[in-house]
């Protein structure tokens, strides 16, 4: 187990009680990642972008997914109306804070209970709706991101149902652990 230090109140971004890492995660990469292209939103970087999915949506600000030409003939099969799981590369954020203050949260917590970008990996998720499929441009117009204009593309995969949904799974029953963030 790495030891942690305590954040200084000085460091920016930080607040109090919050913990960094020694060490630069991205300086200790086990395995190289291909960005397959970039999600085109209306946020622009260092403005105001909604802190999660739900926030996009009640704004009602569509988005799009544009692929890499080399990767392009991976959207054969997809379907207009269906869900999709976006994976994207939240490369504005910090990746050294290990314990958090959420605003929304009343104590400190480990980065791996919450949903926020600032993690050891800033890989984010998203299940979104697929509204149009442009095989040739290499776009997929979806309901909504949470993401900055330009946020690198990690990964798409179809969302099932009957693979996604934990047996018995009721949204009264998620646990705080889970809850977003």
């Amino acid at each position: 187990m790495t030891a942690t230090r305590p954040a200084r109140h000085a460091e920016a971004g930080l607040r109090p009680g919050e913990v960094v890492l020694p060490f630069d995660p991205a300086r200790e990469a086990d395995a190289g990642i291909a960005f397959i292209g970039r999600i085109r939103s209306p946020w622009p970087e260092g403005g105001w972008c909604p802190k999660n999915l739900r926030e996009a949506r009640e704004k009602a600000a569509d988005a799009v997914v544009e692929l890499d030409p080399r990767y392009r003939a991976g959207l054969d099969g997809l379907r207009e109306g269906g869900h999709l799981v976006v994976l994207y590369w939240m490369d504005a954020a910090r990746r050294d804070i290990i314990v958090q203050r959420p605003r929304h949260r009343d104590r400190l917590v480990g980065v791996f209970a919450v949903r926020s970008p600032a993690r050891p990996n800033p890989v984010a998720m998203a299940v979104v709706r697929l509204h149009a499929i442009d095989p040739d441009a290499g776009t997929l117009s979806i309901d909504a991101i949470d993401c900055y204009d330009g946020t690198p593309l990690l990964d798409i995969k179809p969302w099932l149902a009957s693979v996604d949904v934990p047996p018995g799974y009721r949204v009264s029953e998620e646990p705080d652990a889970a809850a977003p963030g």
